[in-house]
């Protein structure tokens, strides 16, 4: 065998065992959503963006943004936090803000905002809305990661095949979720490649 087909067994192996653990987080689709990024001989660190102006600090620790009587389009987003060796960072903190189904966003409370800790494995899980759109941005979602001891990486998750991607001038594709619909909600996947 040699040093390529190697690092791919080693790929394709270590991609296949990150995915088993998904099975028990919450409510998750049927169908399997696969990893981003690929974990690889030097994975790529999950790029940075900038927060925008409504960042608000001290969220509330909570799993579920879903605010009572909205009919929103409901929203599960999964992944894991992993070190740029491709290893589970256990206890990170990740802190999610985004705009309500029409475009505006809570700049008095909490509406839309929280954060969550990543279990022993490195995993997430959020429940939430498809966060509407506002003037000059394409659909998306805030968030702050912060390893224990780590630095904290600021950027934004963005939803495939949206037509403002494309005009919006923060867009990056390598931000972009995978998504899945299943039944009335759509589920998607984001794995985060942080300093540890």
């Amino acid at each position: 065998m040699n040093r390529i087909q190697d690092r791919s067994g080693r790929r394709r192996l270590l991609g296949a065992a990150l995915a088993l653990p998904f099975a028990s987080i919450g409510p998750v689709s049927g169908q399997t959503l696969p990893l981003t990024p690929a974990c690889g001989e030097k994975p790529e660190r999950t790029p940075s963006q900038t927060p925008g102006p409504f960042y608000t600090p001290d969220s509330p620790r909570r799993s579920s943004l879903i605010e009572p009587g909205s009919k929103a389009e409901r929203l599960v987003l999964t992944g894991l936090v992993l070190s740029p060796q491709c290893k589970p960072i256990a206890n990170a903190l990740l802190d999610f803000w985004h705009c309500d189904e029409a475009g505006g966003y809570d700049n008095q409370g909490f509406r839309y905002r929280g954060h969550v800790l990543a279990d022993a494995q490195g995993r997430y899980s959020l429940e939430t809305i498809v966060p509407g759109e506002y003037p000059g941005r394409t659909r998306h979602i805030h968030v702050k990661v912060r390893p224990p001891g780590g630095r904290v990486l600021t950027t934004q998750l963005y939803f495939p095949d949206e037509p403002g991607n494309r005009a919006d001038g923060i867009f990056r594709r390598e931000l972009t979720m995978r998504v899945a619909r299943d039944g009335v909600q759509r589920s998607a996947r984001f794995d985060f490649v942080v300093a540890a």
